[in-house]
């Protein structure tokens, strides 16, 4: 490499170097004057949504908005959590029903993914079975406690095709009762 070679290398990698560092000076500056004009946004979306926030709490609460014109932000979020405290929380279903429902949903959702591989039934009738299967999910359960099988319940008096080539045969209920009845189980 002859001197005369290096010095225009040089010279560019200097000035690539003193661009490199202008853009970040640029970048820079352009954080500080664009940082307040955000900051600005940021404190007009919260002021907006106190004030609509203070407009929905204050006749859920009782309070005249004409006596509340001016209110302090904190005493916005207070009377809300205070509000939000009071609101009866919502009955859970029943564990047995829940749990069953869920455990319907696996069996249906691997049964669908089974027949998908498998060729045993047809075409229309893997389709019918999964109609009636999630049809039966949707609709409610007639029986009340599902976890105790007895006579009385319909679900079990039901008659159901034992296969698609057999005719209808009467579903006795199981003759052991499950261990755990919180825990749905298929028999």
């Amino acid at each position: 490499m002859t001197p005369r070679s290096a010095a225009p290398q040089a010279a560019q990698s200097y000035s690539s170097r003193l661009g490199a560092h202008r853009k970040t000076g640029e970048a820079a500056e352009l954080r500080k004057t664009l940082k307040p004009l955000m900051e600005k946004r940021r404190r007009a979306r919260i002021n907006d949504s106190l004030n609509q926030l203070k407009t929905l709490i204050l006749p859920l609460i009782g309070k005249d908005s004409s006596r509340y014109s001016k209110l302090e932000k904190a005493d916005i979020l207070e009377m809300t959590v205070q509000f939000l405290r009071e609101i009866p929380a919502p009955c859970p279903p029943a564990p047995g029903e829940s749990s069953y429902r869920e455990g319907y949903r696996a069996c249906l959702s691997r049964l669908t993914s089974l027949l998908a591989k498998s060729h045993l039934l047809g075409r229309d009738s893997c389709s019918h079975l999964l109609e009636h299967l999630q049809r039966t999910s949707t609709e409610p359960s007639s029986c009340q406690d599902c976890s105790s099988p007895t006579d009385s319940c319909p679900a079990w008096r039901r008659a159901v095709p034992a296969s698609p080539a057999r005719g209808l045969r009467e579903v006795s209920p199981p003759h052991s009762r499950a261990a755990n009845p919180g825990i749905w189980r298929p028999w």
